[in-house]
C-alpha cells in the first residue's frame, strides 16, 4: 500500500455521535503504518479549499478520546455544493498534503463529496482511497440499516414525546391539542420514532404524518377531530417535510438550501407546526400547544444511545481498515443480525448507490391511512430506542 498523509472531514448537520466517528477514524489511522499524519479539514470541503488545515496527530490523545462522548462537529462542518471548477483546487491541495487517504462523515449530500472527489483523483492520476462514514438524524441513506446518530435522535424523539405528552394529557382542560415537528426532509425514519412513546390508546402519539404521504387538510381534521372526540385532546407528530396533497409545502416554505433542498422551521420561512396549529385553531376554536426543537435532537449528547456512540466509533475505525486494505469508493453500512438482543456487523456499499439519493420509509412500515406507523415498523424501531421511563397514573378514584 502507498504511504501518504490522510485527511477527514465533517459534513452537514452534526449528530450527537458524530465526534465519535472523528475519534475512531484518527485513532485508527494513527496506529497504521502506512499513514505518515493524520490531518482534519476545517469547515468541511470548504475549509480544505481554502487552506484550513489541522494537523490532528498534534493534539492531546485525551481530547481525542473525549470526542467519543462530545456533541456537536469538533471540525466545523460545510455544506458546500461541489462545482466542476473546484476539483483542481482540491488535487492541488491533496498534492500539496499528500493525501492518499481520505474519510468525509456525513449523509446523502457528503458522499456525493467523497464519490466526486474520488473519481476525479483516480481520473487525473492521483492514487487514493477514499471511504464514506455515515452520519445522519434521518437515517434516510441506502445500503445501510440505519445510520449512526438515528439511534439517539430517535430517542431524543420518542422521549420528548413522552413527556410532552403527559403535560398535554393532564392539561386537556386548558389545552385540547399538541403538534411536535420533528427533523425529516424527505424521509419519515426520526418522525415515526416517535410511536415508541405509545404506552396505552390513549397516550401520546395519537396521530403521525410522515413525508412519504402527502396531506389532505379535510381528511386531517377529520383525523384531529375524532381523537379528541375519544380521548379528550390529541397529539400529532409532524415531518417538518410534510406536503399537501396539491403539491405545496404545508409550511408554506420556498427557501432553499445550496444543494436546492427546500429549507423548513423558520428560516425556511414557515413551519409545518405553526400551520397545522393554526388549521387546527381556526377550525375548533381550540387552544393548543406546539412544539419545534429544530437541531436539538442533533446535538443532545445527554440522551445519546450507548451502542450508537460505538457503532459511531466503529465506522470511523472500520473506513480506515477498508481503506488501508486498498478498498475504496464505498460507505461503511451497518447490517443488522439480530433484534433481541440486537446485534450488528459492518459492511460496505458502493458510494453511487448512495451519493445525493434519500431512502425513504417502506411502505411496509406505514398504515394504510397514512397517519399513523406499522407493528413491523416498531419491531425495526424499539431495539434502536430502547427502554422508555415509565410514568404513573393516578386512578382518580372518586371521593
Amino acid at each position: 500500500m502507498i504511504k501518504g498523509n490522510a485527511l477527514v472531514g465533517q459534513s452537514g448537520g452534526p449528530t450527537s455521535v458524530i465526534n465519535s466517528s472523528l475519534a475512531g477514524v484518527v485513532q485508527r489511522a494513527l496506529k497504521s503504518p502506512n499513514i505518515e499524519r493524520v490531518l482534519g479539514m476545517s469547515y468541511g470541503i470548504a475549509g480544505f479549499m481554502n487552506d484550513e488545515v489541522v494537523d490532528l496527530g498534534k493534539e492531546d490523545p485525551a481530547v481525542i478520546e473525549g470526542l467519543r462522548k462530545t456533541p456537536g462537529s469538533a471540525l466545523g462542518s460545510s455544506r458546500h455544493k461541489l462545482k466542476d471548477e473546484d476539483f483542481p483546487r482540491i488535487l492541488e491541495q491533496f498534492k500539496k498534503y499528500n493525501i492518499r487517504y481520505f474519510f468525509l462523515a456525513g449523509g446523502n449530500d457528503t458522499m456525493d463529496t467523497i464519490h466526486r472527489t474520488e473519481k476525479y483523483m483516480r481520473d487525473n492520476g492521483w492514487e487514493m482511497y477514499g471511504v464514506g462514514v455515515p452520519k445522519t438524524v434521518d437515517n434516510d441513506l441506502f445500503g445501510t440499516d440505519h445510520t449512526p446518530g438515528f439511534a439517539s435522535a430517535a430517542r431524543f424523539t420518542a422521549l420528548t414525546v413522552l413527556e410532552a405528552g403527559r403535560l398535554a394529557q393532564d392539561m386537556q382542560r386548558v389545552d385540547r391539542y399538541v403538534i411536535y415537528q420533528s427533523i425529516g426532509r424527505e424521509a419519515g425514519w426520526l418522525t415515526a420514532s416517535a410511536v415508541c412513546a405509545k404506552t396505552t390508546p390513549d397516550s401520546a402519539p395519537h396521530l403521525i404524518y410522515l413525508p412519504e404521504r402527502t396531506l389532505n387538510r379535510e381528511k386531517f381534521l377529520a383525523d384531529v377531530k375524532a381523537t379528541e372526540a375519544k380521548y379528550g385532546f390529541v397529539s400529532i407528530v409532524v415531518s417538518e417535510g410534510l406536503i399537501w396533497d396539491d403539491g405545496t409545502p404545508v409550511s408554506s416554505s420556498s427557501t432553499k438550501d445550496k444543494f436546492g433542498n427546500l429549507e423548513f422551521g423558520a428560516m425556511g420561512g414557515g413551519s409545518v407546526a405553526l400551520s397545522l396549529h393554526k388549521l387546527i385553531k381556526e377550525e375548533t376554536g381550540w387552544r393548543g400547544e406546539f412544539q419545534i426543537t429544530e437541531s436539538m435532537p442533533m446535538s443532545a449528547i445527554d440522551r445519546a444511545v450507548a451502542f450508537d456512540l460505538q457503532e459511531a466509533y466503529d465506522v470511523g475505525a472500520k473506513a480506515v481498515e477498508l481503506a488501508e486494505a486498498g478498498t475504496s469508493g464505498v460507505m461503511v453500512t451497518i447490517n443488522r443480525v439480530s433484534n433481541n438482543p440486537y446485534k450488528a456487523e459492518y459492511g460496505t456499499t458502493p458510494l453511487s448507490n448512495v451519493a445525493v439519493h434519500a431512502k425513504p420509509m417502506d411502505d411496509k412500515y406505514i398504515n394504510a391511512e397514512g397517519n399513523w406507523v406499522t407493528d413491523e415498523f416498531i419491531e425495526y424501531i424499539k431495539p434502536l430506542v430502547g427502554e422508555l421511563p415509565m410514568f404513573s397514573v393516578l386512578k382518580k378514584i372518586h371521593a
